[in-house]
């Protein structure tokens, strides 16, 4: 398995996915779904390390991707200017992936996975939903937050088809890069709500924001690599891809 393998593996689930959700008046206006490639790339990681991966697999996988869709869609509405045409057809945008990912998981008859994912959004919503509250969180419970925003629906499908020792693997890379992503939009002024919410903790614990990121990112990169080397269960290439994946993500982020 190399770089193009892992690319184009990736770029068929994209494909699959916007097959399932292509809506022509929804794309003129809104473009296609919003689909993240790091969140693929980490779906795929038992397919590309070898585990038994069959059409229902394939099929949860392009249903995980078409909810993320949903939810990305929600989550790029501007807090102004909502009642504009493009804005509204981005919340029926956001819709419409909802409904097309029930339509599918209701045709499959696959319960175990409607629960599954109900739980895991119902899970995730929650954790959004704290930015607006006034209970006071720690740094870490913040992390957990961007943790379960990010990894909790593949740790659902993980852990539905017996993949649950990959769970771990895939949160602490989508957290580094969570936090790559919140550092550099700190420095553009353009940090999302979570990131504003850890923001203030820290500043309230008299730190600051660019140390404490910084040195979370370290540890949770150390962690991850001495993760990724006593993984009995990795095949070699599939540790070397993980290993450049967060690399190359950053690299790009930073860039």
């Amino acid at each position: 398995m190399n770089a193009t393998y892992i690319q184009n593996s990736i770029a068929q689930l994209k494909t699959e996915i916007f097959m399932d959700v292509r809506h022509r008046t929804l794309q003129k206006y809104t473009g296609v779904p919003v689909l993240d490639e790091n969140q693929l790339f980490y779906l795929l990681i038992p397919f590309l390390n070898g585990e038994e991966w069959q059409q229902e697999q394939q099929e949860a996988a392009i249903t995980v991707g078409i909810v993320y869709a949903a939810l990305a869609a929600h989550d790029h509405i501007k807090e102004v200017d909502a009642t504009s045409k493009e804005q509204q057809l981005t919340v029926l945008a956001g819709d419409f992936y909802s409904g097309r990912y029930y339509e599918i998981l209701a045709m499959s008859g696959n319960v175990a996975l409607i629960k599954s994912l109900s739980k895991g959004i119902v899970s995730r919503c929650e954790h959004q939903i704290k930015v607006y509250e006034d209970e006071q969180r720690s740094i870490e419970q913040w992390y957990a937050s961007m943790r379960n925003i990010d990894a909790g629906l593949i740790a659902q499908f993980f852990g539905l088809y017996s993949f649950s020792e990959y769970i771990p693997l895939i949160e602490k890379s989508l957290l580094i890069l969570r936090l790559e992503r919140e550092w550099a939009a700190h420095q553009r002024g353009q940090m999302s709500l979570i990131g504003k919410a850890l923001e203030e903790r820290i500043r309230q614990n008299g730190a600051t924001f660019h140390s404490v990121i910084q040195e979370k990112i370290v540890h949770l990169k150390t962690e991850l690599s001495q993760m990724v080397d006593h993984a009995s269960f990795l095949q070699s290439d599939v540790k070397q891809a993980l290993h450049a994946h967060v690399e190359a993500s950053i690299a790009s982020t930073n860039g």
